[in-house]
């Protein structure tokens, strides 16, 4: 059974900065279990001892429509 939690949101960057801050540390707790705020939801996960953690940077630049850039941040795990 798959079951996604997804959520768009446009942020500050001071709050996306608070957001990152706290994910971080969740993983970093003692506790085996993190929470996730995700929207309105909170999804609890249990993520094993070693994450698996890709990065990806691209960066487009357009004459018309200006630049845009963008990062994706991974975390995977088995439990």
């Amino acid at each position: 059974m798959v079951q996604r939690t997804t959520a768009d949101e446009k942020l500050p960057r001071s709050e996306l900065a608070a957001f990152l801050a706290t994910l971080s540390e969740e993983f970093d707790g003692e506790s085996e279990q993190i929470n996730v705020d995700v929207g309105n939801k909170t999804v609890s996960l249990n993520p094993s001892e070693e994450v698996d953690f890709s990065i990806d940077v691209v960066e487009r630049s357009s004459m018309l429509r200006g630049s845009r850039e963008t990062i994706e941040i991974e975390l995977s795990w088995k439990s």
